[in-house]
């Protein structure tokens, strides 16, 4: 009998795989810590370093588009698929920043996904109840690669 994944195993398992094959993502992401996971939607954290940077000493806008674009295929993990696709589109808002030493609550949801695109939001937060406020929203749209193996990048 073969047991089904949960949510959160199938976005750890994902990520295991994706990660391996990417090296933008070894360095950006390796420290993002899954705190939760549904069917559709995925919450993770991650503490800001150098790395993440701008010459502000803010997070760097192509950070926080690498997230949107990670978490967007995370919140499409969820749904089981080993394959969470191609990206079409993304964009990004840039609503505020933080900083070195920061961390950062990542919120990703699936607005829908059907037979061959996934349409997702993420949502990118700095401080906790009262504090907490928005960093970048952005959405993401990916073409799925249903009927073919998982590579290392999808």
């Amino acid at each position: 009998m073969a047991t089904t994944k949960t949510p959160l195993e199938s976005v750890k398992a994902c990520w295991a795989r994706i990660s391996r094959g990417s090296p933008l993502y070894q360095m950006l992401l390796s420290d993002v810590v899954f705190l939760s996971a549904e069917e559709g939607s995925m919450v993770a954290t991650l503490k800001l370093t150098p790395n993440h940077l701008n010459s502000k000493g803010g997070i760097h806008g192509s950070v926080s588009a690498t997230i949107v674009d990670w978490a967007g295929g995370m919140a499409i993990a969820t749904t089981g698929l080993e394959q969470t696709g191609v990206s079409t589109d993304i964009h990004v808002s840039y609503v505020s920043s933080a900083k070195l030493g920061e961390s950062v609550t990542i919120e990703g949801k699936t607005n829908r996904v059907g037979r061959n695109m996934g349409f997702t939001a993420v949502t990118i937060y700095k401080g906790e109840g009262e504090n907490k406020s928005v960093v970048a929203h952005g959405t993401h749209t990916k073409y799925i690669l249903r009927d073919q193996p998982p590579s290392k990048s999808s």
